[in-house]
């Protein structure tokens, strides 16, 4: 192929992703010039009425992670911007009307396409009025969310908010079938084609089916019903997308839609199938601009997942995001449950496995309901403790992370959560750095989950 046909496929990522990476290598195997448009190299220009992006692309994949960010609107902002001077797969309106989930239920329902009963009111009283019609069990979730993170299974008697934290909540439809085990299924569309679709099962002591949350996956591509890939493939169509993951759920009356995601991740669809939905993207982003593919060339590389770091990047890291972000030894965090957010200070323990939370703090904000009970112990004692733990989502610097944590009465202790490795993990930990201003040292002792 000659330079002059090849197409500058630029993908729009401001996280160091294994499918952004992914994307650029598929666009490279598919003969034409990937470009990472990210934090370090990315310039928009006017200049006496001329308009420029640097470094110059033909068209752009975007896959900015809105979910993830406390202002989407920046990052909305930017795709916006880019998508009025370059061709875009996955426009900004779709892109925004996929990641707030109550906007997706409108456009479905709208489409006729089935999708549960859900309730959104800007009034708590409104909201905790209308609970009964749900059921003995229902869904409260927020419109904005990523990884299962502010999604609750709550009870008649439970009291919610109209809101979560800074974000909008609403109650939905919880669809189940008796007697097995939870699973709903992942179908990845790119253009009108169904590439791979999986089920995803619910880890043990979890209802959610999340990848990200341990949930187990199985190959459903050949499974599935005639009628539910022409059902993924219309609801991408309906919000907009040129490629999406569309999550389903069978019931005993039929198929629902939940969600329909702009960004979905690769890494369960490909354990599941031993297909990539990269090169597809790849593809249509190709063509989009009057660009070929080789479609056995195509073939061959959707059956390898290669994220490994693309060939044009310089020796460097990317950016900062390749290194974690440091956490002090004490940091303002903010928790969030069903019945609202709570700033407070917590306390990194890299001895400790899992985040620990007072238990008033929990009632406070609702976190909950229990989930299991967990047994930990003290570096001094031989004994156990019983525990139980509940889920929670914890803001550390503009990230929200929902963790499991373990409830216990630490109202004779400094701090009223401690940080464990399941969020520790995610950061390097300066030990020097307190945002507390407050030199005390604390006699907490170390724990172990059992």
């Amino acid at each position: 192929m000659s330079e002059a046909d090849e197409v500058t496929v630029g993908v729009l990522s401001l996280h160091n992703s294994k499918e952004t990476k992914a994307i650029c290598n598929a666009v490279e195997g598919l003969g034409h010039r990937p470009q990472w448009l990210r934090t370090d190299n990315t310039t928009i220009s006017v200049e006496e009425g001329s308009v420029t992006l640097d470094p110059p692309v033909d068209v752009i994949a975007n896959r900015l992670l809105l979910s993830n960010t406390e202002q989407p609107c920046e990052e909305l902002g930017l795709i916006n911007t880019l998508s009025r001077l370059i061709p875009t797969l996955n426009e900004p309106v779709p892109t925004m009307t996929a990641f707030h989930k109550l906007s997706t239920a409108v456009v479905l329902a709208d489409h006729e396409i089935a999708v549960p009963d859900v309730l959104l009111s800007l009034s708590t009283d409104r909201l905790n009025q209308e609970r009964g019609r749900f059921g003995e069990e229902a869904v409260y979730k927020t419109a904005i969310g990523t990884h299962g993170g502010g999604t609750w299974k709550v009870g008649p008697e439970e009291v919610v908010n109209a809101k979560v934290g800074n974000r909008y909540a609403f109650l939905q439809e919880l669809i189940e079938i008796d007697n097995e085990r939870h699973r709903d299924t992942r179908v990845y569309v790119v253009g009108d084609e169904v590439v791979g679709a999986m089920y995803r099962y619910a880890p043990e002591n979890d209802w959610r089916t999340n990848v990200a949350l341990g949930g187990d996956v199985e190959d459903a591509t050949g499974d599935l019903p005639e009628a539910v890939r022409e059902m993924a493939v219309r609801s991408t169509r309906a919000i907009g997308l040129d490629y999406a993951g569309v999550d389903l759920v069978e019931a005993e009356n039929g198929w629902f839609v939940l969600e329909v995601n702009p960004t979905a991740g690769f890494k369960g669809l490909f354990q599941a199938t031993g297909v990539s939905p990269a090169p597809y993207i790849a593809k249509q982003a190709i063509e989009r601009v009057g660009g070929e593919v080789d479609a056995e060339r195509l073939e061959e590389l959707s059956r390898t997942l290669d994220d490994s770091r693309p060939s044009f990047l310089p020796p460097e890291p990317v950016s900062a995001d390749d290194e974690p972000s440091d956490i002090g030894y004490t940091e303002e965090i903010v928790l969030t449950g069903t019945r609202g957010s709570e700033t407070v200070y917590a306390k990194s323990d890299t001895g400790a496995s899992r985040t620990s939370i007072d238990t008033k703090l929990a009632a406070t904000i609702g976190a909950g309901p229990i989930k299991a009970i967990t047994k930990v112990k003290t570096g001094s004692s031989k004994t156990s403790r019983s525990r139980p733990v509940v889920d929670v989502v914890v803001g550390v610097g503009g990230n929200r992370h929902t963790v499991t944590a373990s409830v216990e009465d630490r109202a004779h202790m400094d701090y009223p959560v401690i940080l464990g490795r399941d969020i520790l993990g995610n950061y390097r930990v300066d030990v020097g750095r307190r945002v507390d201003r407050d030199e005390r040292e604390s006699p907490e002792e170390e724990e172990e989950e059992l």
